[in-house]
């Protein structure tokens, strides 16, 4: 606790330093995020002490300091629901993301198996197929198509006892699309986004906005596999939307490392005579 309390401490005089500096030499630009970052954050529902300390002083600051650009894409976007149901979405994005979701369906144990052969050991993996409209190598034919709307296509997998803690996504130019796998009976293993909890029990199927702040818990002792897609935000103008996910998709993916420094980034792996070991049922 006094380790934890020194740090906090040291943190704030950090953080006041920089602000009095700001206030001096660039008062207007500072003034700005100020003002950008208070609008940003007060999106969220949970408004607590964490929410605030987590935006301004912990891995919240990327998003801080893209709130101008967050802010902006809204107002190029239909009003954000913070969390949606798949009939919210408009029904081309509907169709897209469905034309995926039963890619998985219909492979779910080939796919799962593959998962397992590939990632033998570790608390989190990313099994990637597409990364921000970026395709990756893989020998899953139905996915191998050009998408209008969905940019990422992966496959999150947590070892059992295994969560994130609270963060905030960067990017508000996509909305982040979840769909658990192998859901089992139980309250351990959920996504929960500012108070809310969504167990995957009651629903496999989860979309959000994930620039507010959310964390993914599986508590069961068992693997959980959730389908791990980004998709264009909904709005009028998708061939615009769809060209500034392109063009930061370099950015995000040298991002990789600070974001998805605790997972094992994943690539479908050799083809052996071996046979696949069979996955194990998890949430």
């Amino acid at each position: 606790m006094e380790r934890a309390t020194k740090k906090a401490i040291r943190r704030f005089a950090i953080a006041g330093a920089v602000l009095i500096l700001g206030l001096v030499f660039v008062p207007l630009l500072t003034v700005f995020y100020l003002a950008c970052g208070l609008i940003d954050v007060l999106r969220n529902k949970r408004r607590d002490a964490m929410v605030f300390r987590r935006y301004f002083l912990g891995n919240g600051i990327t998003t801080w300091l893209l709130s101008p650009f967050n802010l902006l894409v809204d107002l190029l976007s239909y009003r954000n629901k913070g969390v949606y149901q798949l009939e919210d979405l408009p029904p081309e994005w509907q169709a897209e993301v469905d034309s995926v979701l039963d890619v998985f369906r219909d492979h779910k144990d080939e796919i799962l198996a593959e998962i397992d052969q590939t990632f033998e050991e570790g608390r989190r993996g990313m099994y990637v197929y597409e990364w921000y409209g970026k395709r990756k190598d893989h020998d899953v034919e139905a996915l191998k198509r050009d998408y209008k709307y969905v940019k990422t296509i992966a496959v999150s997998v947590f070892s059992g006892k295994e969560s994130t803690s609270f963060h905030y996504g960067p990017l508000r130019l996509t909305l982040r699309v979840l769909y658990n796998l192998t859901p089992v009976d139980t309250d351990k293993v959920y996504i929960q986004c500012g108070w809310d909890k969504h167990y995957w029990r009651d629903n496999p199927l989860y979309i959000f906005d994930d620039t507010l702040i959310h964390r993914s818990v599986n508590d069961y002792d068992a693997r959980r596999f959730v389908v791990f897609m980004d998709i264009v935000r909904p709005t009028p103008y998708p061939a615009l939307l769809s060209a500034l996910v392109s063009s930061v998709s370099v950015l995000i993916e040298r991002a990789n490392a600070v974001f998805y420094k605790n997972w094992k980034m994943l690539r479908p792996g050799p083809k052996t005579s071996k046979p696949p070991a069979p996955h194990s049922e998890a949430a």
